[in-house]
């Protein structure tokens, strides 16, 4: 085969889009059983039982779409409001309602009535291919925004303005690496606070394993180091929950919190502003 030097701009005039159907096999047949859903004022448990029984793997796209919901929280909700046991068809047909009580509860009936009895406007498939597109990667920003703004509350209230947000701290050995929260400064940190929410599994929840390594290499063995974190898809990365606990467990990491160990945050922090006299 004879060599040739190729240009960027040889091979880039030739790129084309690449442009596909959407729809498969699923799609089509989901469309159809939403042409033919029943509109009702008010909807029962019987309705979800009937849209389950006539296909489980549909009828829980069916649930999901009246829901509103990406398939990562679609999944963590369900998870979360059904006892231990599964998500599949073999626990809907062991326990129909239990299952369906799980999915009244998340709001599917209330869903289903409001969808089915909005009056339609042209406007609707815009607003939905907004929701899907950027409304959803604004979505997962905004999860990650509002666990950093719980966690700066309360540092804030703690430490007035004796901290620094979204930096490159210095550690020893010329080392630095990306936080959170410095406290008190980023050149001289004492507490090292790193904040993440999650709604939806993907890389970025693997991502975080490395930056938390990189922390725990660039800083000082008696700086303090507390991740702030929440989101029920944690419970389907347990493995990388599980090497950030690890990290806790030996002692790289001070400890961990969630919402729900808001007091005990406030509380450690106050602790370490005594230890370290950050007063």
């Amino acid at each position: 085969m004879e060599f040739v030097a190729q240009t960027l701009n040889e091979i880039v005039a030739t790129l084309r889009p690449l442009t596909v159907d959407w729809k498969d096999e699923t799609a089509r047949q989901v469309i159809e059983r939403l042409h033919e859903f029943p509109i009702r004022e008010a909807y029962r448990a019987e309705d979800v039982k009937a849209v389950l029984e006539d296909g489980f793997g549909d009828g829980m796209l069916i649930c999901r779409l009246f829901l509103g919901f990406s398939k990562d929280q679609f999944t963590s909700e369900l998870k979360a409001a059904l006892p231990e046991g599964g998500i599949g068809v073999t626990r809907f047909r062991s326990d129909p309602s239990t299952f369906i009580g799980a999915l009244v509860r998340i709001g599917l009936l209330e869903a289903m009535a409001e969808v089915t009895n909005r009056a339609p406007h042209w406007s609707d498939v815009l607003t939905e291919r907004l929701r899907s597109g950027r409304g959803s990667a604004i979505a997962g920003q905004r999860r990650g925004r509002d666990v950093e703004d719980f966690a700066e509350a309360i540092v804030r209230r703690i430490f007035g303005n004796q901290f620094q947000m979204r930096c490159n701290f210095s550690g020893p050995r010329g080392r630095a690496a990306k936080c959170d929260f410095a406290i008190p400064t980023k050149s001289a940190p004492r507490i090292l606070i790193e904040a993440k929410g999650y709604g939806a599994t993907g890389s970025k929840m693997t991502d975080i394993i490395g930056d938390i390594e990189k922390i725990i290499t660039a800083k000082r063995p008696d700086t303090a180091f507390l991740f702030f974190t929440d989101g029920l898809t944690w419970k389907e990365r347990k493995s990388d929950m599980r090497k950030i606990d690890e990290y806790q467990n030996t002692d790289a990491i001070t400890r961990i919190y969630t919402h729900a160990m808001a007091d005990r945050f406030e509380a450690d922090l106050m602790q370490l502003r005594t230890e370290y006299r950050l007063l």
